[in-house]
């Protein structure tokens, strides 16, 4: 949809190139507006772990409008009822955190898709743009729209891997090495012969089963890139300004 840039992002993609994101959990929308500025591919609006609240959210989600980012918005948990606060504001993808197995995966992408393949309910707003959009023509991409993004976080959701990757409508996984990593006992351990073998195999099985591979992760991105990542969160709008400002501080004692 032109509200959301979902396009023009599947098409970087189908063009082999790697894209990166920006967090937000912020509850200006203007951090949106300026991620999309300093050129990021998508943005990543974090509603489980930012302050963001469902007014906010669609602030953030209407910031892309005639940018170049793809705007991604994480639920705070599976439920319907938390997809449904947000889906009508026309997201290009919602990310599902801490999908434990392939029964919570197959009741989110329910929640995303309209009857008869889904239990979405009609209220239509931002995604027909409040009328100016033929119904028809956005029927016809709701079957697709919003991209359908569950989170791999935790080693429970690796054993039920390949039923997950079997869920008719899933478009994408998207990795969380930390919580994933921690559900080991071996919170980053990045090293770790075990949890390497899980991310390697993880990313292999991903990527033969056809489906969209990205990750959140602010280190390491060459390594994740190395495994098949195709889309990555890099940095967050808090960790990015405490950078910077130290950065600020550190150079200003050579004045």
């Amino acid at each position: 949809m032109k509200t959301n840039n979902l396009e023009k992002f599947k098409d970087k993609l189908a063009a082999g190139k790697f894209c990166l994101g920006a967090s937000i959990s912020v509850s200006d929308p203007s951090v949106t507006e300026l991620a999309c500025e300093a050129g990021f591919d998508f943005v990543f609006i974090d509603g489980e772990h930012g302050n963001i609240d469902r007014d906010a959210a669609m602030k953030h989600l209407m910031a892309v409008s005639g940018k170049d980012a793809a705007s991604f918005y994480r639920v705070p948990d599976t439920s319907h009822t938390e997809i449904k606060r947000v889906i009508d504001f026309a997201p290009a993808g919602i990310v599902v955190p801490m999908v434990m197995n392939a029964e919570e995966g197959r009741r989110a992408i329910a929640a995303m898709r309209y009857p008869p393949v889904g239990d979405r309910g009609c209220g239509f707003r931002r995604g027909p743009r409040y009328g100016a959009t033929e119904f028809a023509e956005y029927w016809d991409a709701s079957k697709q729209e919003p991209w359908v993004i569950l989170q791999l976080e935790h080693i429970s959701a690796y054993r039920d891997l390949d039923r997950i990757l079997e869920l008719e409508g899933l478009d994408s996984i998207m990795i969380g090495p930390f919580d994933f990593s921690a559900s080991m006992g071996k919170a980053g351990q990045w090293d770790d012969p075990e949890v390497r073998r899980v991310f390697d195999d993880a990313c292999r099985r991903i990527r033969e089963a056809g489906v969209a591979l990205g990750c959140s992760l602010d280190m390491r991105q060459k390594e994740w890139k190395d495994r098949g990542v195709q889309y990555m969160q890099v940095k967050g709008d808090l960790p990015a300004l405490y950078e910077r400002w130290r950065s600020v501080i550190e150079e200003a004692a050579a004045w």
